[in-house]
């Protein structure tokens, strides 16, 4: 065999091994011999444990973005803390601290947390204005829900809810069933803009929602879950 070809063709090899180590589905070397509850890097723990419900990159998922800028500037570390370790009762969000039931370290909690905010949050994308509080303590009107209901989300949602062309049933028993109140608010306040809703500002050209129309039209909205949401009634 001509010496160049021997040459170029063991170049080759090696080039074919050492791509190898970063082939899609191979764990890297690095990486192979730590233990589970070791694992601290954010792009590994939030791809096994967040993406399947918020999208691989924080947008696109069933649930919340996190990617969201406005939600990022309304819900604290706190928050985010508190629902991604011990979850959310009553919502298919779980627990993933093992203290709670999960099986994730306190430090691994820290880094998820942590790693939301460094990678997403981005303060230019936010209005210098004051923002809704993240909850609201006192309870809101549900009949004055109604009209606000009227005025900021019919015209998505339907009259009464129930859906139209823009958008999907909000009143949905089984819809209701897998969302608390506080999730009902934190979408008011920052929409969802990969599915075009827009945040508590852009309902209405012009007239953006006051707080207290957001605490009203979430205790509407509440007032709409059936007894048994999603079940037998």
């Amino acid at each position: 065999m001509n010496r160049s070809i021997a040459f170029a063709l063991c170049a080759l090899t090696t080039a074919l091994l050492v791509g190898c180590d970063s082939a899609p589905g191979r764990r890297a070397i690095d990486g192979e011999n730590v233990a589970p509850d070791k694992i601290l890097d954010f792009d590994v723990l939030y791809r096994t444990n967040c993406a399947g419900c918020h999208g691989l990159h924080g947008r696109g998922g069933a649930a919340i973005e996190l990617a969201n800028p406005m939600y990022l500037a309304v819900a604290d570390d706190v928050v985010i803390r508190r629902a991604t370790a011990d979850g959310i009762a009553g919502t298919p969000m779980p627990a993933f601290a093992s203290r709670s039931g999960g099986m994730l370290t306190e430090e691994q909690i820290d880094a998820i947390v942590n790693g939301i905010r460094a990678h997403w949050t981005n303060r230019s994308a936010v209005p210098k204005i004051d923002l809704p509080p993240y909850s609201d303590p006192s309870a809101g009107d549900a009949r004055r829900g109604e009209g606000v209901f009227a005025t900021y989300c019919s015209s998505c949602h339907g009259d009464a809810g129930h859906g139209a062309r823009r958008g999907s049933s909000i009143v949905d028993g089984s819809y209701l069933a897998l969302v608390s109140d506080q999730g009902l608010r934190t979408m008011v306040i920052v929409g969802r803009p990969d599915l075009g809703a827009p945040d508590w500002r852009g309902n209405v050209r012009g007239k953006a929602m006051a707080f207290q129309d957001i605490s009203d039209v979430v205790a509407w909205l509440s007032a709409q879950r059936p007894p048994s949401p999603g079940g037998t009634p």
